[in-house]
């Protein structure tokens, strides 16, 4: 698949996205998280679509299908740091859904990240190793992060993080 727009129901169930696309990672390439989880899928032998949400941005629909098929809430796909969460004034616990989905869709920057998509699933995956239990196949072994910490050893089992 190309990178660019990603072609998003408006609703999505699990089914939906097995026969809709193979692999969708909602990507900022400034996030060291999400380019680890980028070049995981890669050297698994997977060309996922990226979706550059940050330029892209959302519809309420689309976002709204994502937090859900993830068993994610506008509260817990809120991401808190490195953000204007605290600034503008998100992380009081009384705000209801509603708003922070407005937040997220006005500021894309405040949802959380890398999201991956697939057959298997959809996820939030931090820690970026959450993204090897949507995949069939794994890199092989062994297998570092970017920060090199050890992720996959020299006999394809997966190291605990």
């Amino acid at each position: 698949m190309q990178e660019g727009r990603c072609r998003f129901l408006e609703t999505v169930t699990e089914a939906a996205y097995a026969t809709y696309m193979d692999i969708v990672i909602f990507h900022n390439p400034d996030c060291g998280t999400s380019r680890n989880v980028l070049k995981i899928i890669r050297d698994a032998g997977y060309d996922p679509e990226v979706v550059h949400y940050l330029d892209e941005g959302w519809t309420r629909g689309q976002l709204l299908a994502l937090l859900a098929a993830a068993g994610l809430t506008p509260r817990t796909a809120l991401r808190t740091s490195k953000s204007p969460a605290e600034e503008l004034g998100l992380l009081d616990e009384s705000l209801s859904d509603n708003v922070l989905l407005a937040a997220m869709l006005e500021h894309p920057v405040l949802v959380n990240r890398p999201i991956v998509a697939c057959a298997q699933g959809v996820r939030l995956c931090r820690p970026s190793d959450a993204v090897l239990d949507l995949l069939p196949n794994w890199p092989a072994g062994p297998y570092e992060k970017e920060d090199g910490a050890m992720m996959i050893d020299a006999d394809g089992n997966r190291v605990s993080s």
